[in-house]
């Protein structure tokens, strides 16, 4: 008789990069593996680790890390390894309290100077919320792609730049708050329709009214968040 005997090859925890990869491409990955959860809250790894399954030097990966660390998903740590951050009440409520600080004010202002073009661009973007088709990164991009929009008309680039960290920071939360909803057959109609009520109340031109709205979605998500975290966090 002939024994056999197999060893199941571990899985990387980032997938390879082609040849010309760049810091910015390192970063994606590095954040795609920990909104997927690939890399764990708390879970340490070592650049050579990383920099060995991308196939690129330490210094992409070092200056990747640094960007990573600006938007609160990692914790670098002395010598050459880092740390996922936490999730953590604390953390989540700094998110969307700096997040209730900007994006009501400037969605009031920004629902005056939206042109026809770009609510049909919002539009698109709701209707994108139902296809069931999508996957969850397709509809990630999709919600950071609605946000932006209906911002960008009044956002300075100083806007932009801090709300893109908050967003990037506030995903994991989302994701996390989200996952156990995905698989409730309504929750791609139930989404579209959470944005096509604001979209509603933007068509309406009332600052007070927009800014309200966009305040009771950030509230509502928040919340969610809060109770999905509540078993995991501390």
């Amino acid at each position: 008789m002939v024994v056999t005997t197999s060893t199941r090859t571990p899985q990387p925890l980032v997938r390879s990069l082609t040849p010309t990869s760049v810091p910015e491409q390192v970063a994606k990955e590095i954040r795609r593996s920990i909104l997927a959860g690939e890399l764990r809250p708390r879970q340490t790894f070592s650049l050579r680790e990383i920099s060995g399954q991308l196939g690129v030097s330490f210094i992409p990966v070092r200056e990747a890390l640094k960007e990573l660390e600006a938007q609160g998903l990692v914790v670098t740590r002395p010598g050459k390894s880092a740390m996922v951050a936490p999730l953590s009440h604390d953390d989540l409520h700094g998110i969307y309290r700096l997040r209730r600080q900007l994006e009501p004010e400037i969605a009031g202002r920004a629902c005056k100077m939206l042109d026809e073009s770009d609510l049909r661009r919002l539009d698109s973007y709701v209707a994108m919320f139902g296809d069931e088709s999508l996957d969850l990164d397709d509809i990630y991009q999709t919600h950071h792609a609605f946000h932006y929009e209906l911002l960008r008309p009044a956002a300075t680039a100083w806007d932009l730049r801090v709300l893109d960290g908050l967003w990037h920071a506030a995903e994991r939360y989302v994701r996390l708050a989200f996952s156990g909803l995905e698989a409730k057959p309504n929750e791609h109609g139930r989404r579209g329709h959470v944005h096509a009520d604001i979209l509603t109340v933007v068509r309406t031109r009332n600052m007070r009214k927009v800014a309200a709205a966009t305040r009771q979605h950030l509230d509502d998500n928040e919340q969610i968040a809060l109770r999905a975290l509540d078993p995991i966090a501390p």
